[in-house]
């Protein structure tokens, strides 16, 4: 995975649509509709292009911990 580098060399917290999608093991296309219906990762437009913080992703993953298959886990 190939995070956006800045001028100086570190690297950005943004994710675009296919690093986050390879993150998450997701397919864009269920990212964008999660896009079009919500219920994704939050989401910021740049320019017209869409990208994801990386602590939205870990956070909107967390909300979907489950200790079995009955047994959501709560933050």
């Amino acid at each position: 995975m190939s995070a956006l580098s800045g001028g100086d060399g570190r690297k950005s917290p943004f994710l675009n649509v296919a690093e986050t999608a390879e993150y998450l093991g997701l397919t864009r296309s269920t990212l964008e509709h999660y896009r079009w219906v919500g219920g994704g990762p939050a989401y910021r437009k740049h320019g017209g292009r869409v990208f994801y913080h990386i602590d939205d992703i870990i956070e909107w993953s967390e909300r979907r911990k489950y200790r079995d298959s009955a047994t959501r886990v709560r933050p």
